[in-house]
């Protein structure tokens, strides 16, 4: 009597299976939604990049640029307190619409530029280290733990990630692992 071959599980996605550190488990992750991003786009042309997807109304590089807009808002503004503009002037309508005369590379170099921010600003913070008064946080009890923080930027890549997936689908075919 012949066996079914033995189903091997596809790897897990993120840190190795064997990291249980929370902090390392956070940013592992946080890591692999940002590099997921990025692969994501990848064999899209500059048009369908730029063209929001319908039904839902954004491109694939609004996305990036709203991510951009969200590392900024949450680690910058919110846990280091920086004095950064933390929203476009023109609201949710810019933080997703992509002029014409903006080229794709300074879409994404400028994303790249808040992830290497928000890198730098937590690499030797806690998870339990709290948010710095005066940015996004004015009082010490609206002031979020780096944890959780960090928890809330996961949930938004991974919610977007699964938005991304969608749109391409809508774009050219092509589906999410």
């Amino acid at each position: 009597m012949q066996h079914p071959p033995e189903q091997v599980p596809a790897p897990l996605d993120g840190p190795a299976v064997d990291v249980s550190d929370a902090r390392e488990l956070l940013l592992g992750y946080l890591g692999w939604y940002r590099e997921a991003l990025m692969r994501k786009l990848a064999g899209l042309s500059d048009d369908q990049l730029r063209t929001p997807a319908e039904p839902l109304g954004w491109s694939p590089l609004g996305l990036v640029q709203h991510l951009g807009w969200v590392e900024r808002r949450w680690l910058r503004w919110g846990f280091g307190a920086e004095d950064v503009v933390a929203y476009p002037p023109g609201g949710d309508t810019e933080e997703w619409a992509i002029a014409a005369d903006t080229a794709t590379t300074q879409v994404i170099t400028a994303y790249q530029a808040e992830v290497t921010a928000a890198t730098s600003l937590i690499a030797h913070a806690a998870l339990s280290d709290q948010a710095r008064l005066g940015g996004r946080f004015k009082t010490p009890d609206q002031a979020p733990s780096l944890g959780r923080i960090l928890f809330h930027l996961l949930q938004e890549y991974a919610r977007h990630i699964g938005h991304l997936d969608i749109a391409r689908e809508l774009i050219d075919g092509e589906t999410g692992e």
